[in-house]
Parts: structure tokens; sequence; C-alpha cells
């Protein structure tokens, strides 16, 4: 199906949501979407205490977030939304957007 539309084995209706971004902000760093996602979309990364990215073990590091980095490889299953500590740190587009 070409329109983005797809349907479940029960024949109902289903829309999948791609993972687009997530919210450094809101993120809490717990790692459980990066834990849940067996397709390698998510990643971590360490951001310094003025939001700057930098690399995990750098000691100017203040926290770590989770970050796409393979948006492509997403299957739209919303795992990683219901999983998420933070409740709405990921930015989701629907396949009918596209």
């Amino acid at each position: 199906m070409a329109d983005g539309q797809f349907v479940t084995r029960d024949g109902s209706p289903w829309v999948p949501l791609y993972l687009e971004s997530i919210n450094e902000e809101k993120c809490i760093g717990c790692g459980r979407c990066n834990k849940v996602c067996s397709h390698g979309v998510l990643g971590v990364k360490g951001l310094t205490e003025e939001n700057e990215d930098c690399e995990i073990d750098d000691e100017e590091m203040e926290r770590m977030v989770s970050t796409v980095i393979n948006k492509g490889a997403c299957i739209g299953c919303n795992a990683c939304a219901l999983v998420c500590g933070a409740k709405g740190a990921q930015n989701h587009v629907s396949a009918l957007d596209l």
C-alpha cells in the first residue's frame, strides 16, 4: 500500500508513526527507548552543561540523552514512545504525512 496506511492481522487500519527526533530537553537519559528498539534507530550521546554535544566518555559531559542515529530504519512500531521514562520526549511523524 503506497498511501501510508496498512492493516493489522485482524484487518484494523494501522498507520505507522515514524520516529523523527528526540527532544533533548525532555529526555531524561534512562535508555529505555534504546533497549526496546531492535532496528538500530537510536543511540546515546553526551551533553555538556551548555547543552553542546560531546562524547560519552568526555569529562565535560553533564548528562546523557538518546538521539536518532538511523531514522530510515524506523518501522513505526512506537515501542520507544511506550517505554519512554520522560513520556513525550520523542517526536513522531505519521506515514500519511511523508
